[in-house]
């Protein structure tokens, strides 16, 4: 498996990206609740592909996995130290852990099949996923201003029942609505407040932004500040900047504990 000089194991190299996505990537409530609610009473954790840290629950005894130096070096003091290893070759034994987590996180893997196997085998509970659709992702408002950007997103994210699959057994799958006030900054995070994607550091966060040249980038971002400028954006899509919450490709996948013996 190829990895970068920071570490990170799947398409994005972390190590040049990475850099303030804690700032613009906290843990959203209403997305945490939804996965605590999905792990049930599980006392140990795994999260695999942990990043910063933004879903671990602090009420259990959690155990993070995160390739990239970058990432570990920006998790917060009060959390477990990561350790660097990748989805796909874990080291700890069978059935250590009570259910398994990972957020944002499927798409950047080397071998999903390989990754999703190791996190069904070292874990008795429930496996957790945290991810979007990639048959949703390009209905978002941004296609319009930036679509090479949006198309690489939708290319990125693995088919949900390729994620079924693999997981094995009876996996639920829950759309999870997007609050108006989301604080972690993925790309739809922002759909009644545009004027956030013309930062750097917001789109920098979003690592599809990072697979795109920078011309395109630069004509994606030049689009989109021209819209908003001569009301364009306002007059197709305005009534975004009262909704409550968006129906946008966001999904939680659970995956029932599997059958050991």
């Amino acid at each position: 498996m190829t990895r970068t000089a920071d570490g990170s194991a799947g398409d994005a190299d972390y190590g040049t990206i990475g850099a303030g996505y804690g700032r613009y990537r906290r843990p959203e409530p209403t997305f945490a609740r939804a996965i605590a609610k999905a792990l049930g009473d599980a006392r140990t954790v795994l999260n695999v592909g942990a990043g910063a840290g933004s879903y671990e629950p602090r009420d259990r005894d959690v155990t993070a996995v995160e390739p990239s130096e970058s990432m570990r070096a920006q998790r917060p003091p009060e959390l477990a130290t990561a350790i660097d290893a990748t989805a796909e070759d874990l080291p700890f034994a069978d059935d250590t852990f009570d259910a398994a987590m990972t957020t944002f996180s499927v798409h950047q893997w080397t071998d999903l099949e390989r990754g999703l196997a190791e996190v069904r085998r070292v874990t008795r509970g429930p496996v957790v996923v945290l991810t979007c659709d990639p048959d949703r992702v390009e209905d978002y408002w941004l296609a319009e201003y930036a679509p090479d950007v949006m198309a690489t997103e939708a290319r990125r994210y693995p088919a949900l029942d390729r994620i079924a699959s693999a997981l094995g057994g009876d996996v639920d799958t829950t759309r999870i609505p997007i609050p108006f006030t989301c604080v972690d900054g993925f790309s739809e995070a922002y759909y009644g407040r545009p004027e956030r994607l013309l930062d750097p550091g917001a789109r920098k966060a979003n690592s599809a932004w990072s697979f795109v040249d920078e011309m395109s980038a630069a004509r994606s971002v030049a689009a989109l500040r021209t819209a908003l400028e001569t009301g364009a954006w306002d007059d197709r899509h305005g009534a975004l900047r009262v909704q409550p919450s968006y129906d946008g490709s966001l999904v939680l996948l659970t995956a029932a504990p599997r059958l050991v013996g």
